[in-house]
């Protein structure tokens, strides 16, 4: 069972943005710390973004710092992530996760999406 559903990914140009969208499939999830991950072909799952469930702290990788920004409309439950300057580095399939065991950890046992391909061409 899909926990959290993304949406927003598709092909774009360097330099060129998207922004994707994670909602939950079923219970209510805006109470909780949450993530993007992704996953390029023939690489590990890497950290993208993450944000606390108050919505004050962030943490970006090295790699998208001052290109992307995670964001939460609690209200709408919705998780954001905006894409800004895209490189072709940053082709790989897209995954939201939340923090459902509040131990800043992303294990198996939290909820995840099962992703949003992005595509980025030169």
């Amino acid at each position: 069972q899909v926990e959290l559903v993304e949406s927003g990914g598709g092909s774009v140009q360097a330099g060129g943005s998207l922004r994707l969208s994670c909602a939950p499939s079923g219970r209510p999830l805006y109470g909780f710390s949450k993530a993007w991950f992704r996953r390029a072909p023939g690489k590990e799952r890497e950290f993208v973004a993450g944000i606390r469930r108050n919505g004050v702290g962030t943490l970006y990788a090295d790699s998208v710092k001052g290109r992307f920004s995670i964001s939460r409309d609690d209200a709408k439950d919705l998780v954001y992530l905006q894409m800004n300057s895209l490189k072709p580095e940053d082709t790989a399939d897209y995954l939201c996760a939340v923090d459902s065991q509040r131990m800043i950890q992303f294990r198996a046992e939290d909820y995840w999406g099962q992703g949003t391909q992005v595509t980025v061409s030169s």
